[in-house]
């Protein structure tokens, strides 16, 4: 048996879970037969949650043929003391049994096979269980937090009700609802009532024709809200369990995320960003398909991407714990639901084993970075130097389409601004905050310094760490260095003196967002995390060997969901892996059910081929035909559908290809200052200046004042960032103030 178990899916390399084999040393093939296996199926054994695991036992073979027709193990399973050897199934393949382990004590326990009978040592195997409100990795709990179960509403219309404690527990909830064929909407379908006349009924992709009955459970979880949802026939299926699945079901799993990210702090959330019986999970649940999401999940409650993976995590767990392992799992997620579902695929592999995304983002930290890079130049075209540059000249410099579509960029900063009320350009909200955190709660720099703060840093302090004196989150943006408007200079859209005078005034921030003097200098250990936890996102985890598709949906006119964007993320994965033809680009009026259809078809080869080959050759091994880079170009006639144009997909915003006559990309301030199209450098290695880095000729009194101006030194782009580090998979955050990452990949 080999020495490591996946969590619940087919990403065999990428959510290896360790296990402890009693065996003697290996000697030839046929001593492999004396080797008795032990290993947790639903999740890793050092972060069980609410006291049940999915547990695997191999025993030989040959007793197992002995055992044929006995209902458990034909030898015995402990739990510390305590004999659990009847929670034990023969399952699929020879000597190969399934248990569910319930009753887990919080803490450390000893799972142990007894192998005595075969003379070999006993097989052992120390799992720790957590409470199901968490937290197993996140660190310790922020807050405030304010739970909201009393306003989710469940599908019959009622609500959860009132949470029991300060951590949001209320009792679980399983519910039917039933597809009316009257009215095509859900209807509530009463425990015990008969089957209404007007259910109608669904045919999934198995073949298997059943009325449009789904179950939906909903219950606490890591202080959020949890659904999964799945065909299930109350009045003639058995009640689920890990060994007798709903048979409609056709053993795939969809994980929903939700979009957004202000306002996503200190809350539970009262709804789910996608309903699990919401949009298209209408039709994929008719397909058989199961659902599971939480309110965690929804950047809108919870802006903290590590967060949401190990809410991600403790999700999956309940739902294999429930239904059985899923063939494969697929995250779809649109805007701030895209960057969820990659950086949990990244940071936490094996979770996911393919991505749809759309409007994407690498994740919600670049949107803060370009905006606060943006942000200090509309300050100084508004306040330092108004008048000064034309709008062509401040397109030049910040590289977007438009002044329209720049200040837009400009004001997604205001997720890093705790201060409420600060005047600034048009659309510039600061202090974002939901309406049910109290406002005796919520931070001010004068009249209560001590209260939470709404930034994307704070909502992820345990990631990022603390000051020890302020008590504020610790912060990764980083300017020193930044040329501000260094394509610009040498496309002579400015002049020299412009170019120095920009610099020498942009400026930075201070904890606050107040506009400050000095260059912004990002804390080093802060940097470190963010890249170790995937907070920004890698490429080099659990998305070097799962496909990704990316479906489009941006606009580089306005609204900050721009094409770069899009590209960076395959930039990232690019320059994490050497490769990124694991990454689907379509861009255009993609058809959804072009994205759904070769992204099933891809992971159902995957899932089907029998080879011991790495993930990344069965990948590459299986990509269907049709899924090639292009763009859907709308038809000029209406009803015609969108034609598809196979072409590499490159980031320029010259036309030369169909799709980039169609679909221009545009760039960003940090690029326009020479930086890379991934915008990963969260802070830049320095070098000396040198005249030839230039493609204008300074004076010597301009040069010296260039040098005066970046006394350190400017970027070299060349370089890694600084603390610039690969995610560390399936990482914690523990408790000790310095938040250190460590890793607990299984050896």
């Amino acid at each position: 048996m080999s020495a490591n178990r996946w969590v619940g899916g087919m990403a065999a390399t990428a959510g290896a879970i360790a296990i402890l084999v009693g065996c003697s040393e290996l000697g030839d093939a046929g001593e492999s037969a004396s080797l008795v296996g032990l290993a947790t199926i639903s999740t890793h054994p050092d972060r069980v949650s609410g006291g049940d695991v999915l547990v695997e036992v191999v025993v030989p073979v040959d007793a197992a043929r002995s055992a044929e027709g006995e209902t458990g193990t034909p030898i015995a399973v402990f739990a510390g003391d305590r004999d659990i050897s009847e929670a034990f199934h023969a399952t699929d393949g020879p000597g190969r049994f399934v248990g569910l382990v319930t009753g887990l004590p919080l803490g450390k326990s000893m799972l142990r096979v007894d192998g005595g009978p075969f003379d070999t040592p006993d097989a052992m195997l120390e799992v720790t269980n957590y409470p199901m409100s968490g937290p197993i990795v996140s660190g310790p709990h922020i807050q405030p937090f304010i739970c909201q179960s009393e306003d989710f509403t469940l599908p019959d219309g009622t609500s959860l009700g009132a949470p029991l404690d300060e951590n949001c527990a209320v009792p679980t909830v399983v519910q039917h609802v039933f597809r009316s064929a009257a009215t095509d909407e859900w209807m509530p379908l009463p425990a015990g009532a008969p089957l209404p006349r007007d259910v109608a009924m669904t045919t999934t992709t198995d073949g298997i024709q059943v009325p449009f009955i789904v179950r939906i459970e909903t219950g606490p979880m890591n202080r959020g809200i949890y659904q999964n949802a799945i065909l299930h026939n109350p009045r003639t299926d058995r009640e689920p369990t890990p060994f007798s699945a709903p048979p409609a079901w056709n053993r795939r799993l969809i994980a929903v995320h939700g979009s957004g990210c202000p306002t996503g702090w200190y809350r539970q959330g009262a709804a789910m960003g996608v309903s699990p019986l919401g949009g298209a999970n209408v039709a994929r649940l008719g397909e058989g398909y199961a659902v599971f999401t939480n309110t965690l999940n929804h950047p809108t409650n919870s802006c903290n991407a590590f967060l949401a993976g190990e809410t991600t995590m403790m999700g999956k767990e309940r739902f294999i714990e429930t239904f059985g392992a899923p063939d494969f799992t697929v995250s779809i997620g649109g805007s701030g639901g895209a960057y969820t579902g990659l950086q949990v695929a990244d940071a936490f592999p094996g979770l996911i084993d393919g991505v749809i995304a759309t409007s994407t983002f690498p994740d919600a930290l670049s949107i803060a970075i370009a905006g606060l890079d943006a942000h200090l130049l509309t300050h100084y075209f508004a306040a330092t130097e108004p008048g000064r540059f034309t709008d062509e000249q401040k397109v030049a410099i910040t590289g977007y389409s438009g002044v329209e579509a720049f200040e837009d960029a400009a004001n997604q900063s205001q997720r890093t601004d705790p201060v409420p009320g600060r005047e600034d350009i048009e659309g510039y909200v600061s202090a974002r905050w939901h309406a049910s955190i109290p406002e005796e709660l919520r931070y001010h720099p004068v009249t209560n310094p001590a209260g939470a703060r709404p930034t994307v840093f704070d909502a992820a302090r345990n990631v990022y760490g603390v000051d020890p004196v302020t008590g504020f989150a610790l912060r990764p943006f980083d300017n020193v260095g930044v040329q501000y408007g260094l394509s610009a200079l040498n496309t002579g859209a400015i002049t020299p003196t412009a170019f120095l005078d920009l610099n020498e005034q942009i400026g930075g921030y201070d904890d606050d967002a107040n506009y400050v003097a000095p260059r912004s200098s990002g804390d080093a250990g802060a940097i470190r995390r963010a890249y170790q936890s995937g907070v920004t996102l890698g490429g080099g985890g659990g998305l070097a060997a799962i496909p990704v598709v990316d479906a489009g949906g941006y606009n580089d006119t306005r609204s900050y969901h721009y094409q770069w964007f899009h590209f960076a993320v395959r930039e990232r994965i690019q320059a994490s892996n050497g490769y990124s033809d694991n990454h689907l680009l379509w861009r255009g009026s993609v058809p959804a059910s072009q994205t759904w259809g070769v992204m099933m078809d891809w992971l159902a080869a995957i899932a089907a081929d029998p080879s011991d080959d790495s993930a990344m050759e069965k990948l590459r091994r299986n990509r269907p035909e049709r899924a090639v880079d292009g763009c859907w170009i709308p038809s000029d006639i209406e009803g015609e559908p969108a034609r598809f144009v196979a072409e590499p997909q490159t980031f320029s915003s010259e036309p030369g290809t169909p799709c980039n006559e169609r679909f221009p990309s545009y760039s960003f301030t940090r690029r326009e200052a020479g930086g890379p199209l991934h915008g990963n450098v969260l802070k830049c290695a320095l070098k000396p200046i040198a005249a030839s880095g230039y493609d204008v000729t300074f004076s010597d009194a301009e040069l010296a004042r260039l040098r005066s101006i970046f006394p350190e030194g400017v970027c070299d782009w060349a370089q890694p960032g600084v603390e610039q580090t690969p995610v560390v998979t399936w990482a914690s955050f523990g408790p000790a103030p310095e938040n250190l990452v460590y890793d607990l990949t299984a050896p």
